[in-house]
């Protein structure tokens, strides 16, 4: 073994003790010690003028490129682009990564998934062919982010998985923590909580570990969001504020302003006035002092002072406050943050008794929580990985012939042995590609594994998170109402009302009923007790019933060979989903008066068949720009290996014909 002369230590462990000595000394003494800084914007833009075509004027470009990024993402794709011009006039082949993970960056900043994409997989290709490891681990974090955001949660776990085995490979130990982040905020997303913080702790771990105040930055946040999304609100109070002080003390505005809104957004959920006003004043004072401060931040500066001011009671200048984010929200659209105004504008307004407003408001939110512009995107980047994958094989097939060629001419030189030789080699280009494409095989037979598995854990965490809430609105919430509604009755034979207030206590305690059946039904439609209980037919059975009872939709249920079959649970509720989502579909949007709902079961085999007389509709729009119901549903025959059959005609009603292979 290797060691130090003057210590004797073993060298290895002497470097990693310098390493993180001399981090530490670098923290400690950073604001005594003055480094060269970096050309302003300025001075860059200055320089530009005077570039000669050549690398200076890349390396120039890519420096002004970085500094608009944060501030002015237009400016930024602006040069980046004159950029990857002269990198390809100069087949300046060093720059390529760099140029193209940047576009990357740019897009996604932009939310334009489609180009970011793109981009990634050149990054990727260039990466591969500079036989560059860290340059294909950042690209391939950067392709976990894109598919995490269009919701294609199977190849966002490969590529998740790939880069953590990659990153840990080459021992890239700057982004382990990054990687285990990643992989908590996506588990989190899947309604796997468990899952999510054991990855976030690992995160946070790491980055400690290694020092890299990145990835543990990354890791305090999803693991403080993984904390509030399963009501441990001290745990994520507690890391929200680790990370302002970590994100204050090395400059990560980025973190810094995260740790603020999110402390804001649990100080106002849960009404502490006072830590809500101390940490809207620190947002304030922070975002003040940022001359470069983006759009979206002031939006977020916007929501949180909203949240201030209706804690406050101060309702007037908190709607002042949310009308200027949604001005930029809007402008800019920025989805989430006009989902979360949308929704605090539509509680405000209902607060002041303004139902009209507030029901606008509601409906804005209806309206965009809905729209589903990422099944195009998500189409369009299975196509686009679909031809990446493509292309690489085409090269290797390309580069496998010219090899060939080569050992043909040498043989042709060669006539002796030559003849022996070819055979040799034919026989074991043969060989090579039967096992290659055994190999091939099993690599697809993986991936497809890979993405049942995804799409299953997927379904189970929502079914989880359904039988969650519902457990809370029935036992909880419903249990909270009806002692409302008892103590009401108590109070209401000691009280002395005049006859018009005597019947508004009485509409008041109707109303109360109404709510108590209303989350009952909602409770009963998010998991019902039949299913668990009785199973999918007697399920089935009640759905409909209480659809003939409500008068909403007449619906004759017909069942062949249910009636003393045991159903896996998993399957049992992925085919009541689907028939309870069609049907929705069609109280929502086929204006009909009745529907059938025939479910058939024989070996290995369910048919559902579900009919209605309603309006009908063109169904080439299913392919172009199906909804969320329509994905869903799509998404739960895919699980179970079936076939969707959708025959439908304008005024003639709808016909949709489903074959699960269980």
């Amino acid at each position: 073994m290797a060691v130090c002369l003057i210590c004797k230590t073993p060298i290895k462990v002497y470097l990693n003790c310098m390493r993180k000595y001399l981090v530490i000394f670098i923290l400690l003494f950073s604001a005594t010690f003055v480094f060269a800084q970096p050309k302003k914007l300025d001075g860059l833009l200055k320089d530009l003028k005077q570039a000669t075509e050549d690398t200076n004027k890349v390396s120039l470009l890519l420096q002004i490129e970085r500094k608009y990024f944060s501030k002015d993402p237009d400016s930024a794709l602006h040069y980046n682009r004159l950029c990857e011009k002269l990198i390809l006039k100069l087949n300046a082949q060093e720059y390529k990564h760099g140029c193209f993970h940047d576009f990357v960056k740019i897009y996604h900043a932009k939310s334009d998934y489609k180009n970011a994409l793109e981009y990634c997989l050149k990054s990727i290709q260039v990466a591969e062919q500079n036989k560059n490891k860290f340059q294909e681990a950042t690209s391939y974090r950067a392709i976990f982010n894109i598919y995490h955001n269009l919701k294609m949660n199977d190849s966002a776990v490969k590529y998740a998985l790939h880069s953590i085995r990659l990153t840990t490979a080459i021992g890239d130990t700057s982004n382990i923590a990054t990687n285990y982040g990643n992989l908590c905020w996506l588990y989190m997303d899947l309604n796997q909580y468990d899952k999510a913080i054991d990855y976030g702790i690992q995160g946070v771990a790491a980055g400690e570990h290694y020092m890299d105040t990145t990835g543990l930055l990354i890791s305090i946040n999803n693991l403080a969001l993984g904390y509030l999304r399963t009501s441990k609100n001290e745990k994520a109070v507690e890391l929200f504020t680790r990370q302002y002080k970590i994100g204050n003390l090395v400059n990560r505005a980025r973190s810094v302003r995260n740790a603020l809104v999110n402390l804001a957004t649990i100080y106002y959920n849960t009404a502490n006035v006072p830590a809500l006003e101390s940490t809207a004043a620190m947002l304030n004072e922070y975002n003040s002092a940022d001359e470069e401060i983006d759009e979206k931040n002031k939006c977020l500066q916007y929501i949180v002072n909203g949240y201030n001011f209706i804690l406050q009671k101060k309702f007037k200048p908190a709607e002042e406050q949310l009308l200027a984010g949604m001005k930029i929200a809007e402008t800019d659209s920025i989805t989430d943050q006009l989902l979360t105004i949308y929704q605090t504008l539509s509680k405000l307004k209902f607060a002041q008794q303004d139902f009209l407003a507030g029901n606008s408001y509601e409906n804005k939110w209806d309206k965009l929580n809905d729209a589903d512009n990422e099944t195009q995107l998500a189409e369009y980047a299975a196509e686009l990985e679909t031809k990446y994958e493509t292309e690489k094989k085409s090269d290797k097939i390309r580069l496998q012939e010219a090899q060939l060629k080569g050992k043909s001419i040498l043989n042709y030189l060669l006539i002796g042995a030559g003849v022996g030789l070819l055979i040799i080699s034919l026989l074991s280009y043969r060989n090579y590609q039967q096992k290659n494409k055994i190999q091939q095989q099993r690599i697809s037979d993986l991936e497809t594994q890979q993405q049942l598995t995804a799409t299953e854990n997927v379904l189970k965490g929502e079914e989880q998170e359904r039988t969650r809430l519902a457990k809370d609105l029935h036992d909880g919430l419903g249990g909270m109402l009806s002692g409302i509604k008892y103590a009401l009755n108590t109070m209401k034979g000691n009280l002395i009302m005049t006859p018009e207030n005597s019947q508004a206590f009485e509409r008041s305690l109707d109303m109360l009923d109404s709510s108590i059946q209303e989350m009952r039904r909602v409770a009963h439609n998010m998991m019902p007790e039949a299913l668990v209980k009785f199973g999918l037919n007697t399920a089935l059975k009640d759905f409909c019933n209480d659809l003939n009872q409500s008068g909403a939709l007449q619906v004759s249920y017909q069942s062949i060979g249910l009636e003393n079959e045991m159903v896996e649970q998993t399957t049992a509720i992925t085919i009541y989903r689907i028939v309870q989502e069609l049907i929705n579909n069609t109280m929502k949007h086929a204006a009909a008066k009745t529907a059938i709902v025939q479910v058939t079961k024989s070996v290995n085999q369910f048919a559902i068949t579900v009919e209605d007389d309603g309006t009908g509709f063109d169904t080439a729009i299913l392919k172009q720009s199906g909804g969320i119901g329509w994905n869903n549903i799509r998404n739960r025959v895919e699980f179970l290996k079936g076939t969707l059959d959708v025959r439908s005609e304008k005024e003639k009603g709808t016909s949709v014909h489903i074959e699960l292979n269980v």
